[in-house]
């Protein structure tokens, strides 16, 4: 059958069903039509609207690639364009055992993507004035401890929190061996940083493994825990598995609290997932509510609907199951656990259609101030232009795991507009956010219009303009990063085709 969201390759169905769909009547598919070989239902995504046919198919067919190569069983991915959903769809399997297939309305984990959603919430609360940014976290959460390095009293502030400066340790609690981590990725990735200064002296670039290029590869899939007997060092931690249920974020403190800090606050980065959980804390002192139903409120204020907790005891609908690899290769459900010791780190489930709606909302509060408001009718952004641009400043210091171009902002990777020289690869400014949790894996990329594109001066437009893509599939360690700019691109490309044209 013809694929909604796609225009080539289509078969043809007949002038009757032709005008059956057009008139919008819902007609079956010919008996005996399937997906792909019978094992995918890739008819279940959104019809798009002309013009973005071709983008559509090759990202289709990119996201097919990543799936086969990873041995990813089920993936959704979404594109909007200027504010408009143009694709949704879901390819394989929600739930491997009952043959479920993923659609555009299957709930995943969103895993870190989680971090954005609760900055959404610092950023409101800061905007109102009811929490400091700078001040010590212990003015609102006395029940975390004070903190000294080196025999010097030192102070963790919300800024310090959400762009990982503050210290709070991650997940491994020994620091010999997250020091010994980081040297092993700086080692990877150094031949690349210092190859235009080799080829300035004359020296070329040193021969490197060619295993580690491979990785370092801008399209490459690194998909570690989901290859056959391989597994994801840091899935190896045993506070990944928690099984206890916490009844309040302020009892999840107990996990990490009294740990010693990793360094001097503000002196390095360290991606720290406890330091969200601290922070929601914050949250839900500042707010003068339940940190989860503040978000929950905020959810629907942005019509967020299929937003929730990661709650294993809650009937969600089209929630999908999780699955790992594992030593023998085998395709197994995920283990159990429960995520109510960092509901602001990663402890939401989401939809591709959701996590769209929630870009549109930054891109829009973000561009609300630089295109022209003709009629004076636009809206107010849920928050002030000024403050997004706060949240995706490149904080210094920091680091991006999943993207070398990127610095970390306020729980936002930021890449800035860059070309070095002429001819030469030009570098989007864009914004975004990877996740990886037990099962599961996600981005969510926002790629904003240039300001000072021609075509803005010659049209009337409304934010929010640019490209956005959420990505969710249900399964570990999957890089999509780069997979996400691809898309984005396609689309970018083809929208600015679309007004040459």
């Amino acid at each position: 059958p013809r694929r909604r969201g796609g225009s080539a390759g289509a078969r043809p169905w007949g002038w009757g069903l032709a005008l059956g769909l057009a008139l919008g009547v819902k007609v079956p598919a010919p008996v005996g039509c399937e997906a792909d070989g019978g094992q995918e239902a890739e008819a279940n995504s959104l019809p798009s609207p002309r013009g973005f046919g071709a983008a559509i198919e090759r990202s289709r067919d990119l996201l097919r690639m990543i799936k086969d190569e990873a041995g990813i069983p089920g993936i959704l991915v979404g594109v909007s364009v200027d504010g408009k959903e143009v694709w949704s769809e879901g390819l394989g399997y929600a739930d491997v055992e009952n043959r479920v297939v993923c659609k555009p309305e299957t709930i995943m984990r969103i895993a870190s993507i989680s971090k954005c959603l609760t900055m959404m919430a610092v950023a409101k609360l800061w905007e109102e004035g009811k929490l400091d940014l700078d001040a010590p976290v212990q003015k609102y959460v006395p029940e975390f401890p004070e903190k000294v390095y080196e025999g010097e009293k030192v102070a963790i502030t919300t800024r310090l929190l959400v762009s990982h400066l503050s210290g709070i340790r991650h997940y491994e609690k020994d620091i010999a061996k997250v020091k010994e981590e980081k040297e092993k990725a700086n080692r990877a990735i150094r031949p690349y940083q210092d190859k235009e200064q080799k080829e300035k002296d004359g020296k070329g670039m040193e021969k490197t493994d060619p295993v580690k290029l491979k990785k370092e590869h801008e399209g490459e899939v690194k998909s570690r825990n989901s290859k056959p007997g391989r597994r994801d060092k840091e899935f190896e931690q045993e506070e990944y598995y928690l099984k206890e249920k916490f009844e309040s974020v302020i009892e999840s403190l107990k996990i990490f609290k009294n740990d010693p800090l990793f360094f001097k606050p503000g002196s390095q980065f360290l991606y720290s997932t406890y330091g969200f959980t601290l922070l929601s804390a914050v949250v839900e002192r500042v707010s003068g509510q339940k940190f989860t139903d503040y978000m929950l409120k905020m959810f629907r204020d942005l019509d967020m609907l299929s937003t929730v907790l990661d709650d294993n005891e809650a009937m969600i609908y089209n929630r999908a199951r999780c699955y790992v690899y594992n030593k023998k290769g085998r395709l197994v459900n995920a283990p159990y656990v429960d995520n109510s010791y960092k509901w602001a780190g990663g402890g939401f489930l989401s939809s591709v259609g959701d996590l769209l709606k929630f870009g549109n909302a930054l891109l829009y509060s973000y561009q609300a101030g630089q295109f022209k408001d003709t009629n004076s009718k636009l809206l107010p952004g849920y928050l002030k232009p000024d403050t997004v641009a706060m949240m995706w400043t490149p904080v210094p210091k920091t680091e991006v795991s999943w993207d070398r171009d990127g610095k970390y902002a306020m729980a936002w990777a930021v890449v800035e507009k860059k070309q070095q020289c002429g001819c030469c690869r030009q570098q989007r400014h864009y914004a975004s956010h990877t996740g990886g949790a037990v099962g599961a894996s996600s981005v969510l990329l926002i790629l904003p219009e240039e300001p000072d594109s021609e075509a803005v001066g010659t049209r009337l437009v409304a934010p929010p303009r640019g490209v956005i893509v959420s990505i969710i599939c249900n399964m570990q360690s999957v890089s999509l990063n780069s997979t996400a700019l691809k898309i984005a691109r396609e689309f970018d490309k083809e929208k600015w085709a679309q007004y040459i044209d």
